[in-house]
């Protein structure tokens, strides 16, 4: 799956568009990691579990996008962005989100 946030791929040709995908995650912080951040933030620096955390999210995100693209026959992803949101204080929300389309083979 090639996914690029640019709205073609370079070198390639798009034949068919089919609309936005999604790959959507939510999780919540675990306690050590909310107080550990509490913390840390009186003394500054990283933050490693919560950008653990986002790391994982991300990851997680971008596969259900490209697991979406692909159950409806695409296979490319473009003007793909990721957006992070806080949620309920205590999580991280994450969505990948851009267009499935199919691209010429060989490209």
């Amino acid at each position: 799956m090639i996914i690029v946030t640019t709205n073609d791929v370079p070198g390639a040709r798009i034949e068919h568009t089919f609309g936005e995908v999604f790959g959507l995650t939510v999780r919540s912080r675990n306690i050590g990691s909310n107080i550990g951040a509490g913390f840390k933030s009186l003394a500054g620096g990283e933050l490693k579990g919560i950008t653990s955390l986002l790391h994982d999210c991300r990851k997680e995100a971008l596969a259900r996008l490209a697991t979406e693209a692909e159950a409806i026959g695409g296979n490319a992803v473009v003007a793909f962005r990721f957006e992070t949101t806080e949620y309920a204080g205590s999580g991280v929300e994450v969505c990948a989100y851009g267009t499935a389309v199919r691209i010429a083979e060989g490209a």
